[in-house]
C-alpha cells in the first residue's frame, strides 16, 4: 500500500512540473503577422462595437482610436494568461520586444503551447 501511494504522488508531482513548463502564445489570424493587444477588455468591447455600429465613419474612428490605445505584438510571442473568459484573455508578454506588457486579447488569438 505504501508503494502505490508513492507512485501516485510521483505521477502527480511529475504532471504538475510538466504543466508548469507549458505556456501560451499569441497567434495571428487571417494572414496577419501581428496580434492586437488591447489595454483591457472594456476597450476591446468598446472598439469592437464602435466598428460594428458606426458604418464607414465609425470604422475609421474606431481604427484611429485603436491605433492609439493598442499594441501590435508579433505572432508566436509567448505569454502568460492572467485570467480568461468567453471573450478572451488578460495576458502578460513573457518574452520578446514587449516583455512585461499586460493587456487583453480575443480568445482566437491565444493558443496553448507545449514547449517540447
Amino acid at each position: 500500500m505504501r508503494i502505490s501511494t508513492i507512485v501516485i504522488c510521483a505521477f502527480v508531482i511529475g504532471g504538475a512540473l510538466a504543466l508548469a513548463g507549458c505556456g501560451h502564445r499569441l497567434v495571428a489570424r487571417n494572414g496577419e503577422s501581428t496580434v492586437t493587444v488591447f489595454p483591457d477588455e472594456n476597450t476591446f468591447l468598446k472598439l469592437t462595437n464602435l466598428k460594428k455600429q458606426g458604418g464607414a465613419i465609425g470604422g475609421m474612428v474606431g481604427g484611429l482610436i485603436e491605433g492609439g490605445t493598442t499594441k501590435q505584438v508579433d505572432n508566436n510571442t509567448p505569454v502568460r494568461v492572467v485570467s480568461s473568459d468567453d471573450r478572451g484573455a488578460q495576458i502578460e508578454v513573457t518574452d520578446g520586444e514587449f516583455k512585461g506588457l499586460n493587456g487583453f486579447v480575443p480568445k482566437d488569438n491565444v493558443e496553448f503551447q507545449i514547449p517540447f
